[in-house]
């Protein structure tokens, strides 16, 4: 009986861990599932036949042992690892610009390079990070200039930095599309709680259902085109501007996937994996 490995993070707790109905949905097929912790080594020297990383959260305060895990894991992993090696670094959003993806507009300075800031409110984050872990935002006045430099110098010792204008567009949802076996499946809109402009839900953030309009699935499907490797499973955030859709982060590693939200998506979920199978 094939077996498949869902990796999650060393202390996610078992609620945020949403393998339960893609596990049913395996076993309708004869497959068989287990949920392990990236960093139990012992664990993972029986993986299985595919490994599909899952919840892995605090992978980016370990990124190079984390890598180092997965490459040992080797071809089973999905997505795999030269995928996510090239979506660990947000410099991956110059880099689809370039090839005409329309994104938020993003500067990425790297450590000793010079410090401009871009005129209006700004949002700083660390290029390697999770959850909005790190973000910063600085309205116009009130010292807007020094606190964000200082913001940027301060993740600058650790890491890149990326530097992009603050959109009020988001006050108005951001759009999550989630994509199995390069199908579409589902999206959802993210909206922040009151008063801030995160719309992660630990973070208070409310999520809906949403239809996604031609435009923003255009954009999303332009994104994955210019994604490296053949990909399980992918989520596209989108904001929804004046100027049409413009991609926000393309989640290609451990994205929240939102099952719970659209009838049959974990199911068709089940089914991609049940096809990379063979």
């Amino acid at each position: 009986m094939p077996l498949v490995t869902f990796l999650t993070g060393r202390d996610i707790p078992a609620e945020y861990q949403h393998v339960e109905a893609v596990s049913q949905a395996l076993m309708a097929q004869g497959i068989t599932s287990q949920v392990v912790a990236w960093t139990d080594r012992e664990s993972l020297t029986t993986p299985g036949d595919l490994v599909v990383i899952e919840s892995t959260w605090d992978y980016f305060a370990r990124l190079d042992e984390f890598l180092d895990t997965l490459r040992t894991l080797g071809e089973r992993v999905a997505n795999r690892v030269d995928v996510v090696t090239w979506n660990s670094h947000k410099g991956y959003l110059v880099e689809l610009a370039a090839a005409g993806v329309p994104i938020v507009p993003t500067t990425l300075v790297r450590p000793g390079e010079p410090i401009v800031l871009p005129s209006g409110e700004l949002i700083v984050k660390p290029a390697v990070s999770v959850g909005a872990i790190g973000i910063g935002r600085f309205p116009v006045g009130n010292g807007r200039d020094v606190a964000a430099m200082e913001h940027v110098a301060t993740l600058l010792t650790s890491g890149d930095v990326l530097i992009q204008p603050f959109l009020a567009d988001v006050f108005e949802g951001e759009r999550s599309l989630v994509f199995t076996g390069g199908v579409f499946s589902h999206a959802v809109r993210k909206v922040p709680a009151p008063g801030d402009f995160r719309v992660q839900p630990h973070l208070g953030g409310s999520v809906a259902m949403h239809v996604p309009s031609a435009a923003e699935l255009a954009v999303a499907e332009l994104a994955l085109a210019h994604a490296p490797g053949d990909l399980l499973y992918a989520r596209v955030d989108l904001l929804m501007t004046a100027a049409g859709p413009l991609l926000m982060e393309l989640e290609l590693i451990e994205p929240y996937l939102f099952w719970e939200y659209a009838p049959g998506s974990a199911e068709r979920f089940g089914q991609a994996i049940a096809d990379r199978l063979g």
